[in-house]
């Protein structure tokens, strides 16, 4: 089926945090390779609040600082073997997916609408979820161990538009925190944020809604023609959620 007049050429998600509800899941192994560290404290949202968005390796360095350990590249390795091989096991088991993430896939896959994943985390997470979604539901994906750079920099979503051959001007990234909302600005893209756990600032470039279940492909295309200056919160004021629990790895 076609995508019609006004659609965006592709649509880019983020993983942790947007796609799936990985947050609850990060912040629990966040505290056993805490523990795993030698740290004399506990792990606590705070601690992990620090890590939303942020590439692995950041995160691991971080969190061995915490611990009181020296973020040598030894290190740093080793607590990011810890965190990937305990989230393959878990994810493996079962994905989480977002309110309204799989739905949203089926509208752009029937439309004709390109879907990319564009994620932080390395590519055995990436491909841990991957293979629960229906095949060529993804057209691209780009992980966090294969760019130079990282978000908050542009280069994985600009990475995948080039995979797609779509332009910025005419693609919708969707994130779930300010490191992937910034990244897709940058990249020059219409950014929607759908917020998880982390803090938003008052003041950004990008568009507010409560849930992937209140978008559509209409409503997407509707926002590729607004002033990227206007702030539009798309179902009503787009909140913080307070839970106790959380962390991102992108």
């Amino acid at each position: 089926m076609s995508r019609g007049a006004g659609a965006p050429e592709a649509v880019l998600f983020d993983m942790d945090g947007l796609l799936i509800d990985s947050e609850p899941v990060w912040f629990a192994i966040e505290r056993t390779v805490f523990a795993r560290l030698g740290a004399q404290r506990e792990w606590t949202p705070t601690d992990a609040g620090r890590l939303v968005g942020k590439a692995l390796e950041v995160s691991a360095a971080e969190m061995a600082r915490c611990a009181g350990r020296e973020p040598t590249p030894a290190t740093i390795d080793q607590v990011g073997r810890w965190f990937v091989d305990e989230m393959v096991d878990r994810l493996a088991a079962g994905a989480p997916f977002k309110p309204g993430a799989l739905a949203l896939l089926d509208e752009l896959g029937r439309h004709g609408v390109p879907a990319g994943l564009v994620s932080s985390s390395h590519r055995r997470l990436v491909d841990t979820v991957l293979r629960q979604l229906p095949d060529a539901t993804m057209a691209a994906s780009v992980a966090g161990d294969e760019v130079r750079h990282t978000k908050p920099h542009p280069a994985p979503y600009l990475q995948a538009m080039d995979l797609l051959g779509v332009a910025a001007e005419r693609t919708v990234v969707l994130e779930d925190s300010v490191t992937g909302a910034q990244a897709g600005h940058a990249a020059g893209c219409t950014v929607v944020v759908v917020p998880d756990l982390a803090a938003l600032p008052a003041e950004h470039e990008w568009y507010l809604v409560e849930s992937l279940a209140l978008l559509n492909l209409p409503r997407l295309a509707a926002l590729l023609g607004r002033d990227r200056g206007e702030h539009v919160e798309v179902g009503g004021p787009a909140r913080r959620q307070d839970r106790g629990e959380h962390a991102d790895q992108g």
